[in-house]
């Protein structure tokens, strides 16, 4: 890998690694990821598939060849389709979006399956607490570290081929701010890199 390729791994990877894993997928599992075109859902698409899921991957309509092109079994643009809506239910559901309407996503998740919240508000958080106590279903949303473990069995399905960085957009040390701004626009694909020129 470049240093640049590298670098799109960890900050997405970890996180990604930290919730498929708390999900416990199994082999033959439907396993929908919501907001998937960006740096965590890039890699949980990838990770997903290497733990034998069927995945759905929800984003815009810029994103949907490149998340076809990872792996996704299938994809749906959140702007056309509301996946809630369809009376499709997952294995396990991975929300990477801010401000999802809570109640209509469980409705998305089988009986014993699995929702990972990965921007909880407060009030998701205690509502999480009170479905995981009183349903089949589990929420959970507890927050990654960086393990010196995680990086490496990342980097170990780098060179296995089982994952690799999907970057939008490479920008220079001195333009951070502007990166930033596109970051936030919520166009990027997979991850944005900074980039530093060599000063020997």
């Amino acid at each position: 890998m470049s240093y640049e390729e590298a670098a799109g791994i960890p900050t997405g990877g970890d996180n990604a690694l930290h919730f498929l894993r708390k999900a416990d997928i199994q082999n033959g599992e439907s396993v929908l990821i919501n907001g998937a075109g960006g740096n965590i859902g890039v890699v949980g698409v990838q990770l997903a598939k290497h733990f034998g899921a069927e995945v759905t991957a929800v984003d815009s309509t810029e994103k949907l060849d490149m998340l076809r092109a990872i792996g996704a079994d299938h994809v749906i643009v959140y702007t056309k389709e509301a996946f809630t809506e369809t009376g499709k239910t997952y294995d396990v559901i991975l929300d990477l979006v801010l401000r999802s309407p809570f109640s209509r996503f469980l409705r998305s998740i089988k009986p014993g399956g699995r929702y990972l919240l990965a921007n909880p508000s407060l009030l998701s958080m205690l509502r999480a607490l009170w479905t995981s106590k009183t349903s089949s279903k589990k929420v959970m949303f507890a927050f990654a570290g960086s393990k010196q473990e995680d990086l490496v069995a990342l980097k170990e399905l780098v060179e296995a081929g089982k994952i690799r960085a999907v970057i939008d957009k490479r920008y220079p040390l001195e333009r951070a701010a502007e990166a930033h701004a596109y970051v936030d626009t919520g166009r990027r694909k997979g991850t944005v890199v900074l980039t530093i020129a060599d000063a020997r």
